[in-house]
């Protein structure tokens, strides 16, 4: 059975360096409670490493 994440923006956008809107574009979340389901491999866990602190995560099951 395949993992997933479902990731939500919990803190706003503004004022963010341009490292970390990149990586929220590339995750889909473009505002804020905004939620999206990725699959959980290396790529994605590195991506939401650089924005841990704007973002909640929780493991899935499909």
């Amino acid at each position: 059975m395949m993992k997933s994440l479902k990731i939500k923006l919990v803190r706003g956008r503004a004022g963010k360096n341009y490292n970390q809107l990149a990586t929220l574009d590339a995750l889909g979340l473009k505002k804020k409670d905004r939620e999206v389901v990725k699959p959980d491999n290396a790529q994605i866990r590195g991506m939401i490493r650089v924005v841990e602190h704007l973002v909640t995560v929780e493991e899935i099951d499909n």
